[in-house]
């Protein structure tokens, strides 16, 4: 009898530790490793998502896991560019786009600019023009062409085929848009904002931004309260009666990050589908195509003799002779039409060449970073009025960027903060950035430049310190009352085309011979300008931890 008693006094006991145990555990989830207050307490104090466990693929992307690779050309130099010189970089794991930009993906967008901003109202007609691509780049002195003229963009035969005639400007702020319209569906799904507001609310005096909601959500759809309160999201509020999670915050984990143009080496490395050759940190450095082999049609048994990209393989030869050894496409082809590479990317050679992020210099400066290479940073912040509130720009303060050739295109909407050049505050005493604009930051030594001898920089013109090293035209375009006057550059000394505005791009198209499918190919273009062989795709970066799922040692 006395053994039974024990025995059941032993089980309570021990049943009495687990439950506190558990109790303990449970509560120590949540509270904070620094004060042992408790995190997202009911009563109010510090909200925090504690239970975030992984980033969503956004729309459209694929995840491409980081690491080193060789970046620059490691065949011979035919061409004698002498740009791309091997190097090796690190590149930090982010997402891309799994194929480029179609048609129908840019015609939503316009879609929405002209729902949002009705071009028949003179004040916005510019915001329409300045984003549709441009469709006589498809028009030849000697070619009939007009066919691709009136329906590439449009037609729905092309609805799935890669966007042209989309400046580096327009593909940028194809991006920003894409960014808030995929953070606006997410803040529906989480209950933040009201359901179809994107739809029913939404006009050039309200309309949701990223940046705007973050750093002043009452300003966000024009201060509507039935749009940022009419979401189905539970509110709870403090002891003192005050709501503590109605807007959705960088901590709640609820905000995407913003769609961008991959940088240079973010586009080689995700070309290259290294996946398969970075076991033990083994990789290798003479990779020719985004596919394996040293050619450009298909060993598969399967599918052996297949072209696996589309190019131009000779002088008046754009697909191959009709039949069994044509590569499927005389322009551009339907996204998705060949294979893709290890990665899970389509057509990172032919079809269309594509934008990326950085500013064209003949030399990668691997010797200041090897690490998330890019060159092009100007750095801005939110502009702050007198009274400490965030400035954000009305209808009748649409920023407008005046292109080269006299076009307008909207670099500021409605609903957008206004952003300025970061000054003294940010830069003072720091080491690793000392001003707002870094394009021309080691971009070449000051003796290998025209003026060396008296050589003297000067922060306020950017531009004059690209033309003591590259003497590239200076063409000016000025639009008045009267008129536009264009003024072109008539000087017979002009040695170079590089400036501050022109843009990588990289890739072959269905334009190209097979040299420049290469991933390391690098050219570049004014960022203001469009042809009909480049397009684009979109990235995004990572946050959290480098891979998907945590690897285990091998030993």
């Amino acid at each position: 009898m006395k053994n039974n008693i024990a025995v059941r006094l032993l089980i309570l006991v021990a049943l009495s530790t687990s439950i506190v145990g558990c109790s303990k555990s449970s509560k120590s989830g949540n509270s904070s490793r620094a004060t042992g207050w408790q995190i997202n307490a009911k009563e109010g104090g510090f909200q925090y998502n504690t239970n975030f466990k992984e980033q969503e693929t956004a729309p459209g992307l694929v995840f491409v896991e980081g690491g080193t690779f060789t970046m620059g050309k490691v065949q011979d130099d035919v061409m004698h560019d002498w740009n791309n010189s091997p190097n090796q970089q690190h590149v930090q794991s982010f997402y891309m786009d799994e194929t480029e930009v179609t048609n129908i993906m840019y015609l939503e967008y316009l879609d929405w600019i002209k729902r949002v901003y009705p071009p028949s109202n003179p004040d916005f007609r510019a915001i329409y023009n300045g984003a549709v691509p441009d469709t006589l780049v498809w028009r030849n002195r000697l070619g009939l062409s007009e066919m691709m003229v009136e329906n590439y963009l449009r037609h729905p035969a092309f609805k799935d085929y890669p966007v042209v005639g989309v400046s580096w400007i327009q593909a940028v702020e194809f991006a920003n848009w894409r960014s808030d319209r995929v953070a606006e569906m997410g803040l529906q799904d989480e209950g933040y904002l009201k359901k179809d507001s994107n739809i029913i609310d939404t006009s050039a005096e309200s309309n949701f931004n990223i940046d705007t909601y973050l750093n002043a959500p009452t300003s966000t759809f024009g201060g509507n309260e039935e749009v940022l309160k009419g979401g189905k999201r539970k509110v709870k509020t403090d002891v003192d009666g005050n709501e503590i999670n109605v807007y959705a915050t960088r901590e709640t984990g609820a905000i995407p990050l913003k769609y961008r143009l991959p940088t240079e080496a973010e586009w080689e490395y995700a070309a290259l589908g290294l996946s398969e050759l970075r076991s033990y940190n083994v990789y290798r450095g003479r990779k020719k195509y985004p596919w394996d082999g040293q050619y450009s049609r298909s060993g598969s048994r399967k599918t052996k003799g297949d072209q696996l990209a589309n190019f131009k393989q000779g002088k008046g030869d754009y697909g191959g002779i009709a039949g069994w050894s044509d590569d499927g496409a005389d322009i551009t082809n339907e996204v998705m039409s060949y294979e893709p590479n290890n990665f899970g990317i389509y057509d990172m050679a032919g079809n269309v060449a594509e934008w990326v992020a950085d500013v064209y210099r003949p030399i990668v400066d691997d010797e200041f970073n090897d690490f998330g290479y890019y060159r092009g940073n100007v750095y801005t912040k939110n502009a702050i009025g007198d009274d400490g509130s965030i400035s954000v720009i009305g209808v009748d303060d649409v920023q407008y960027a005046t292109l080269s050739n006299g076009k307008r295109i909207a670099t500021g909407l409605p609903g957008q903060i206004v952003q300025v050049p970061v000054d003294e505050d940010e830069t003072y005493l720091r080491t690793n950035f000392d001003q707002s604009n870094n394009i021309n930051y080691r971009d070449g030594d000051i003796e290998s430049s025209r003026f060396f001898d008296d050589f003297e920089e000067d922060e306020s013109d950017t531009d004059a310190i690209t033309r003591k090293m590259y003497n590239s035209p200076n063409h000016s375009v000025s639009v008045n009352d009267s008129g536009m006057n264009r003024q072109y550059d008539k000087s017979d000394v002009r040695t170079s085309l590089v400036n501050d505005q022109v843009r990588v791009y990289k890739g072959g198209s269905w334009k190209d011979r097979e040299y420049w499918l290469d991933p390391a190919q690098r050219r570049y273009y004014p960022e203001d300008m469009a042809t009909d062989y480049i397009g684009f795709r979109c990235a995004m970066s990572r946050v959290g931890s480098k891979s998907l799922s945590k690897k285990k040692r091998k030993n």
